[in-house]
């Protein structure tokens, strides 16, 4: 059981510069006790060199992305970076991909959107075999990849990968070549009936070990209920008209994404985040705690240290 926080949370808004700002609430997670923080990647700044620099900048936190979508990125591109990631945290990173939302980056980058399942297997595929040390000799479906020069970084080995996985097909093939899920606006009900045993079996047929379900929480520690509830709807409606999200929404019985949400006082927000636990979470990843202010997420931030602490 260990609690960690993603990065941006919501608060981000009128830095004079976004990095030192992140690097800045990422000591701040520290001093809280939260045991690792996740680097989103939207269109701005870089998921895997900010989880790089954070890695480096704050000793002893595990650091990962929340995660990287592999369109349009290639998998030599995805493990070269990883893999320096890897050596620059000294082992504390955690590539988290997924397969983001064709709606949203094909029109934006205008390169054909590939089949996803077919996309993901080929791309884990390509990634396992430089994690693992070989230089993969790929030609499928949807990449290829065949380098002629070395693709392994010294010290980079063995980077962990998680994939925001929740249809089944995609549960399968990350259970079959990932070390785990990382999904969002997926409830206790999701993950216990759906997610945590397509996963599992996935993972035990393919010889694999217990895998880690990561979930990603939006989660306000707040006396101040009723407004934050009315900035979470706004922050996290529009997940709703997204069909994946739609559908976990639907296993869950949830209306709106920001059903979901977990906001109140420490009594609870501590009882909800212990639902996810008792679903199967092995990790939970706290989403848009700031998502009305900084004294917020520091209070989400401090309650999350204390059950780190419990735990340990």
């Amino acid at each position: 059981m260990t609690i960690g926080a993603a990065l941006p949370a919501g608060d981000l808004s009128g830095a004079a510069n976004s990095v030192e700002e992140l690097l800045a609430q990422t000591r701040e997670a520290a001093a809280a006790g939260l045991r690792s923080v996740w680097f989103s990647q939207l269109f701005d700044h870089d998921a895997v060199t900010l989880a790089a620099l954070a890695g480096r900048e704050v000793p002893g936190i595990a650091v990962g992305t929340a995660v990287v979508p592999l369109y349009p990125r290639h998998p030599l591109h995805l493990a070269a970076q990883a893999q320096t990631a890897q050596a620059a945290t000294g082992g504390r990173f955690t590539l988290g991909l997924g397969m983001g939302v064709r709606s949203l980056l094909e029109p934006a980058f205008g390169f054909e959107y590939p089949p996803p399942i077919t996309s993901l297997r080929e791309s884990l595929t390509v990634l396992r075999d430089i994690f693992g040390g070989s230089r993969p000799l790929f030609d499928g479906e949807t990449l290829t990849a065949c380098p002629p020069l070395p693709t392994t970084v010294p010290g980079g080995g063995d980077v962990p990968i998680v994939v925001a996985a929740m249809g089944h097909q995609a549960l399968r093939v990350a259970g079959e070549l990932a070390d785990g899920t990382l999904p969002f606006l997926a409830g206790p009900r999701a993950l216990a009936d759906h997610i945590v045993p397509v996963l599992t079996k996935a993972a035990a047929d393919a010889g694999r070990p217990q895998p880690r379900v990561i979930a990603a929480v939006p989660a306000v520690v707040t006396d101040d209920a009723g407004p934050v509830r009315q900035i979470a709807a706004v922050h996290l409606g529009y997940y709703g008209d997204i069909p994946s999200y739609r559908r976990i929404l639907d296993v869950e019985g949830a209306t709106h994404a920001a059903d979901l949400a977990l906001i109140g006082d420490e009594r609870v927000v501590e009882a909800g985040l212990r639902r996810y636990f008792d679903a199967g979470a092995t990790e939970i990843v706290l989403i848009q705690s700031g998502m009305r202010s900084a004294r917020d997420r520091l209070r989400t931030w401090r309650l999350a240290g204390s059950l780190n602490a419990r735990a340990h």
